[in-house]
């Protein structure tokens, strides 16, 4: 391995629970709006988001833990929610 090795990041290949828990641990907050929502085959409701960084918009998605399924007027449509988002790959967010 050359000296260039030692400082390439190794990509991890979380599962979505170890996903949230490290952006829920480490993540930058932010605003986001949401703008849509649906319910995918396996039952879940997924809500697309979007997000401004730096001037940048970035639009994503995300699994309603159960807790969150209980207060639908909080994840509806045009509902102003906080974002936790990876400070080294600004599209991997989290609605919280």
């Amino acid at each position: 391995m050359g000296i260039l090795g030692i400082f390439k990041r190794r990509a991890k290949n979380l599962t979505a629970d170890e996903r949230r828990s490290a952006l829920l641990k480490n993540g930058r907050m932010t605003d986001g709006t949401i703008i849509d929502s649906e319910i995918n085959g396996d039952g879940d409701e997924v809500i697309y988001f979007i997000y401004t960084i730096n001037g940048v918009d970035f639009e994503s998605s995300d699994r309603l833990t159960e807790i969150q399924r209980l207060d639908r007027v909080s994840y509806a449509p045009g509902a102003k929610v906080s974002i936790r988002f990876d400070t080294r790959n600004h599209g991997n967010a989290i609605v919280v």
